[in-house]
C-alpha cells in the first residue's frame, strides 16, 4: 500500500493531467479558429491593437480591426456589411433600436471624457475651469476638433460647450473641422503644429505620439462617453465573438483600457 503522501501525489498529478486535457479542448484547433471582423471607431482602436495578441494566445482566434466613424458604422452596418461586432458609442444602441443587435449582446466596455490635446513640449494653458478654459479656447491661434457631421461624440459636445461658454462665433472662425477624425485624430494636427489645441475623447488624444493631454474638460462641461459593443445577429463567429468580449471585460484587460486614458465598464 502507498504511504499518504504517494497517494496525495498521485491524485493531485492525475487533477493536472485532467485539467491540461480539459484546457486542450477548450482551447480552439486550427480548424476551430476564427477571425473576428470588429468595425469599430477610433476610441477603442489603440486597446484592441494593444490586446489582440494576448487575446490571439490565448484564444485561438484572430481580430481584424475595421476602422470608421461612428455615421459610416451605421451605414455599412445598415448596407449589409459582414462583421461580428461594432464597437463605438450611442451607434451601437441605435443598431439595437433598427434590431440589428439583439438587447442581450450589448455590452459596456468602458466610459471615456473628453479632453483637450498640445503639441509635446509645448506651453500649457488653464483650462481647470469654465473661464479658465473660455479664456484659452479664446486665445489659441487654432483648434481642431471632430466635425459633428459625422456623428462623433466629442464634436457634438463641444459645439454645446462653445454655446455654453458664449465663444461659438469666434471659435468656430479659427477652428478646423476635421471629418477624418477616425483615421486621422484631432492629436496628429496638433502634433504637427497644424493646430495649436484639439479636442477629442481622452483615449484619442493619449495614444498619439507628439502630442500630450492638457486635461479634461472642467467641471459640468465634461461629458463621458459609453464604449460599447454589440454583437450583430447576421455575425458569422458570434461564440468566438463572446469570447473577445469576455476578454476585454476582465481584470486582464482593465489595465489596457485605464493606460488608453478611459475607465472600464460602466460608472
Amino acid at each position: 500500500m502507498k504511504p499518504p503522501r504517494c497517494r496525495r501525489l498521485l491524485y493531485l498529478s492525475r487533477i493536472l493531467v485532467t485539467i491540461g486535457f480539459a484546457i486542450g479542448l477548450a482551447a480552439p484547433t486550427r480548424s476551430d479558429a476564427a477571425e473576428i471582423k470588429v468595425l469599430t471607431s477610433r476610441a477603442m482602436n489603440h486597446v484592441l491593437t494593444e490586446l489582440a495578441g494576448a487575446f490571439q494566445r490565448t484564444s485561438g482566434h484572430k481580430i481584424t480591426l475595421i476602422l470608421a466613424p461612428p455615421s459610416e458604422i451605421m451605414k455599412r452596418v445598415v448596407d449589409g456589411e459582414i462583421v461580428d461586432v461594432v464597437m463605438s458609442g450611442v451607434t451601437v444602441d441605435n443598431l439595437v433600436k433598427q434590431g440589428k443587435i439583439a438587447p442581450g449582446d450589448r455590452v459596456v466596455l468602458a466610459q471615456v471624457g473628453i479632453g483637450v490635446a498640445v503639441r509635446a513640449g509645448a506651453p500649457k494653458p488653464d483650462i481647470s475651469s469654465p473661464e479658465a478654459l473660455k479664456r484659452t479656447l479664446l486665445a489659441a491661434k487654432s483648434i481642431v476638433y471632430t466635425d459633428p457631421a459625422i456623428g462623433g461624440a466629442s464634436g457634438i459636445h463641444f459645439e454645446k460647450v462653445l454655446d455654453r461658454l458664449g465663444i461659438a462665433k469666434e471659435i468656430k472662425a479659427q477652428s478646423i473641422k476635421n471629418p477624418l477624425a477616425a483615421t486621422k485624430p484631432n492629436a496628429e494636427f496638433v502634433a504637427r503644429g497644424e493646430a495649436e489645441l484639439g479636442v477629442q475623447l481622452i483615449s484619442e488624444i493619449v495614444s498619439v505620439p507628439g502630442a500630450e493631454l492638457l486635461g479634461p474638460l472642467p467641471g459640468d462641461l465634461q461629458a463621458m462617453t459609453a464604449i460599447l459593443a454589440g454583437i450583430l445577429k447576421t455575425a458569422p463567429q458570434p461564440d468566438a465573438t463572446r469570447a473577445l468580449l469576455r476578454f476585454l471585460t476582465s481584470p486582464a484587460a482593465a489595465a489596457a483600457i485605464k493606460a488608453a486614458g478611459m475607465e472600464p465598464g460602466g460608472l
